[in-house]
């Protein structure tokens, strides 16, 4: 039985516009918190809020030195998500009339 839990959690971090700017800024390479806030019209606070969520999702990962975190983008994490897209928009070959993936 798949973990939606966790499944959730990735296309979550998806879901707002937000994150989808930090995501993009995170693409060229790893970034200082204070560097996203400088590109962002958003607090510190909801930065943190977002920056937990798309950890949380495995698809962001944080590194604390000093005082700031510095965040990037998980080669494995991103992995993983295109993964759970394809496995679960993937149209299933299974013969089996009882099976529930025909559901």
């Amino acid at each position: 039985m798949r973990n939606h839990t966790a499944d959730a959690k990735v296309f979550k971090a998806f879901c707002d516009v937000n994150r989808l700017q930090i995501l993009e800024l995170l693409r060229s390479g790893e970034k200082c918190a204070c560097v996203l806030l400088e590109n962002m019209q958003i607090s510190q606070s909801t930065l943190s809020y977002h920056m937990k969520i798309l950890c949380d999702s495995g698809i962001v990962v944080g590194r604390t030195e000093g005082k700031w975190t510095h965040y990037a983008i998980s080669d494995q994490g991103s992995e993983k998500a295109k993964e759970l897209l394809a496995e679960l928009t993937h149209k299933s070959t299974c013969s089996q009339t009882d099976c529930t993936c025909k559901g």
